[in-house]
């Protein structure tokens, strides 16, 4: 009985030991140094956070993060492009290490994703035509007005409480799907973080903001829940180049004005 209760003992203790070995090699971020690759997962179309600018380079405020993550990580980057509605999946299905983009935390997202501390907050604006008669956002919050945003944005669900009487209309392919179509008249006014819509205001004269701002979103990148690493390293990082100025200097360039729509 004895040689049994030991055996079984030494055999707890294997499995014991085996779970934390897997725990560890579980690891992703040890995971990224051993491969030498960090792999993020990027909208295609979400200027100026993630897009292809004109000389056909991948660039936009979380492209130029991640590339100094990758380079003080001192491993090389694998961009990854999805449209909006495939990034969680791809950080699921361990495709990408993580997300960068300007995507929201909300209840639904962080029961399959861990978010990191907001890196930003950006204020939401309205824009439409200039012969449209809205002069603020909540002019064109009533019945007989369609607005435009991107498919499963938190942008949807925003405006389905602050302008319940107005007509929703979902585009695929990022904010500038929505600009195009305000642009062709397939809807009154579109919604978008403010640096977006200070860049359409340069590539459609014919457009407006509407004055105020009827939110204003923290954004954070995200990983799967149990990358706890990962999740702390980046939090971290954040931290790190907000202290040392490198995050807002990006941030004045790419999310605060309409300077980069005359570089990219």
């Amino acid at each position: 009985m004895r040689k049994i209760t030991k055996l079984l003992g030494l055999g707890l203790c294997a499995l014991g030991m085996s779970a934390v070995a897997q725990s560890a090699s579980a690891d992703v971020l040890k995971d990224i140094v051993k491969r030498g690759e960090l792999r993020v997962a990027v909208q295609t179309q979400g200027p100026p956070v993630s897009f292809v600018d004109k000389n056909g380079e991948r660039t936009g405020f979380a492209i130029e993060v991640v590339k100094m993550m990758a380079k003080d990580m001192g491993v090389e980057l694998k961009l990854l492009d999805y449209d909006w509605k495939g990034l969680i999946p791809a950080v699921n299905s361990g495709k990408a290490d993580f997300l960068a983009a300007d995507m929201t935390p909300n209840a639904k997202r962080t029961l399959v994703l861990s978010f990191t501390e907001p890196y930003l907050y950006s204020d939401v604006v309205l824009y439409s035509k200039k012969s449209q008669s809205f002069v603020k956002w909540q002019d064109a919050c009533k019945g007989g007005v369609s607005i435009g945003a991107v498919q499963g944005s938190s942008n949807v669900g925003l405006l389905k409480k602050k302008c319940p009487d107005s007509t929703i209309k979902e585009f695929a392919g990022g904010g500038a799907a929505v600009a195009q179509a305000v642009a062709a008249d397939r809807a009154d006014a579109g919604i978008n973080d403010i640096a977006s819509a200070a860049g359409y205001m340069i590539e459609y004269p014919e457009f407006k903001v509407l004055d105020g701002a009827p939110k204003r979103w923290p954004l954070s990148f995200a990983t799967r829940p149990d990358e706890n690493h990962l999740l702390r390293w980046m939090d971290n990082y954040f931290m790190l180049i907000r202290n040392d100025g490198r995050l807002e200097t990006l941030a004045d360039y790419w999310m605060r004005g309409p300077t980069w729509k005359k570089d990219h």
